[in-house]
């Protein structure tokens, strides 16, 4: 216990003496005065003060590792009934721990679903809502609160919030990132399109611009062990390992190209473009079908084979299992991983097909299901499965349970999760919320909010006249049925309405979050393909009902 308390003397030191260096030579034109050089102490004084938690009754610090990746879908991994993806690394994290198998992002979309795993806050509150605009002013991360509280702290990899930055952020004393999207090769080899906020300028380590020499995958699995190799700080570490993976345009390393050509992707159930299929589904989604984020006209290439493309995204997962497995690897070799809390979790999902899409943003399974493994032999029971809803705003404040801390009162949209990785019955929520907002960029996909819970989700669209959606996910898990002209299910859509704007009133989301239009615009349409939809028969009439 003394050893702890001197480190997080010594990390509150450090962290003050970072803030105070930051203000003092990092920002400024010229030098300050000992009067303004004393008020930037006092300011760095009382926003430690604000990051200093209490210890949790019978909580103790321990070593965490989160590895992130992009657009990793819920059901790419061996152990979910993958028809042929091979994970080992990864199926045998979710054998020896938790498999979080309801895991959601608030929102399906890169940069604002990691500011809300980041911030524990829904993105109307921390308004990151787009790719492209910088980030506001005051955002609180919850790597600051284990910072201030005694942890040596490190991010690695893909940061993509407010642009093409890649800056040291808060809540870090180790740095090694790239702007914007990055690039799987720093030559840009194998992608098939320009992909928007793609980035050739190498790697931000600790603030010194260093070339990439390799593959992206492989070049941060070496910079994350390296670290881990290195440090010589004894305090409790949190390591936060962000991919670029498994982001399109898929790029495999060498090693696995071609892995899979001979194999072909089963279609979805809600692939066909039938009026079957359609039958009362919203028109924005059949409109999509031929968009750039549809399977008529992804990226707007005439020539997009859907079945080339996810094998190139089953490829390019192969070096992420395998940085999984290093990891796993060096924590086994230095007898740390009993006791190490290492998590597995995607950024948003990615759409191959389902309801005629590819991409993300939208509110169905395979876009806002993520995947959510959990391992820590010493309190994580082996092969867990826990099937309660859990989301990319719980995030935070679990890993802040998960180092022996009381979370901050008032600071999180979410709640930890941490007492039910530990196999505790605790109270829950009933559903999750989620939004979208339109974006100009890509304007195909409507605003959105929905919730979600372990059987039903409803599906609203804002500022529109369209069709809302019900799903009954237990006896329809691929969303082929949408129950919102079904009397019986009246009362239903009654109550998840309901619950909707309760949840809206209770974090403050209900006026919706605007920014200044910016980066490229994709509207076109193929004049071949897929045609616009007409409205649904119910909407046609010529009186009220």
């Amino acid at each position: 216990m003394r050893a702890f308390a001197c480190s997080l003397v010594a990390g509150v030191k450090q962290f003050l003496l970072m803030i105070a260096l930051v203000a003092l030579v990092g920002c400024g034109k010229k030098a300050l005065t000992k009067e303004e050089s004393a008020k930037v102490i006092a300011v760095a004084l009382v926003q430690a003060a604000d990051f200093k938690l209490d210890r949790a009754k019978g909580g103790k610090p321990r070593n965490i590792i989160f590895i992130l990746t992009d657009d990793h879908r819920f059901d790419a991994m061996g152990f979910m009934g993958h028809p042929f993806l091979e994970t080992p690394h990864l199926d045998a994290m979710a054998k020896g721990g938790a498999h979080f198998a309801n895991t959601f992002v608030t929102t399906s979309l890169c940069s604002p679903s990691r500011a809300s795993i980041l911030t524990g806050k829904y993105a109307h509150n921390h308004g990151v809502v787009d790719n492209y605009n910088p980030l506001p002013k005051g955002l609180v991360y919850f790597p600051q609160y284990l910072q201030a509280n005694g942890y040596n702290t490190a991010f690695i990899g893909k940061w993509h919030m407010g642009g093409n930055i890649d800056h040291r952020q808060p809540g870090f004393d180790h740095w090694v990132s790239f702007k914007g999207q990055g690039t799987y090769w720093a030559d840009g080899r194998g992608t098939s399109r320009k992909v928007p906020q793609n980035s050739y300028d190498g790697f931000n380590v600790n603030g010194k611009r260093v070339p990439q020499k390799g593959y992206i995958t492989d070049e941060l699995t070496d910079y994350s062990l390296d670290w881990l190799k290195t440090r010589k700080d004894k305090r409790p570490f949190f390591l936060m390992i962000s991919h670029k993976a498994v982001h399109a345009d898929f790029v495999a390393a060498d090693r696995h190209l071609g892995r899979y050509k001979d194999k072909r992707m089963p279609l979805p159930k809600t692939f066909p473009d039938t009026k079957a299929n359609y039958a009362d589904k919203p028109m924005w989604l059949k409109n999509q079908r031929n968009s750039r984020h549809g399977v008529d006209f992804a990226y707007n290439l005439p020539d997009f084979d859907l079945n080339n493309y996810f094998i190139r995204y089953c490829e390019t997962l192969l070096a992420v299992d395998d940085h999984v497995g290093s990891v796993m690897g060096h924590l086994k070799n230095t007898g740390e991983l009993d006791r190490t809390l290492v998590v597995y979790m995607g950024d948003n999902g990615f759409q191959f097909g389902e309801h005629g899409l590819i991409d993300k943003r939208t509110a169905y399974e395979h876009s806002m299901r993520v995947p959510l493994l959990m391992h820590c032999p010493e309190v994580i029971r082996a092969g867990s499965t826990i099937k309660k809803v859990v989301a990319n705003i719980d995030l935070g404040p679990t890993l802040i349970d998960a180092a022996g801390l009381q979370t901050p009162k008032g600071q999180f949209d979410g709640s930890s999760f941490w007492p039910v990785a530990l196999g505790k019955d605790v109270p829950w929520r009933d559903y999750m919320l989620y939004e979208y907002f339109w974006e100009r960029n890509y304007p195909h996909t409507p605003t959105i909010h929905a919730v979600r819970g372990e059987r039903y989700k409803y599906i609203r669209y804002h500022g529109l006249w369209d069709v809302n959606e019900l799903y009954d996910l237990q006896n329809d898990p691929d969303e082929t049925k949408n129950l919102i002209f079904s009397k019986a299910h009246a009362p239903v859509v009654e109550q998840l309405s309901q619950r909707l704007f309760e949840l809206l009133k209770e974090s403050g989301g209900l006026n919706l979050r605007m920014s200044p239009d910016h980066g490229p615009t994709f509207p076109l349409r193929h004049p071949e393909r897929a045609r616009p939809s007409d409205f649904p028969e119910e909407y046609y009439g010529t009186k009220e009902k």
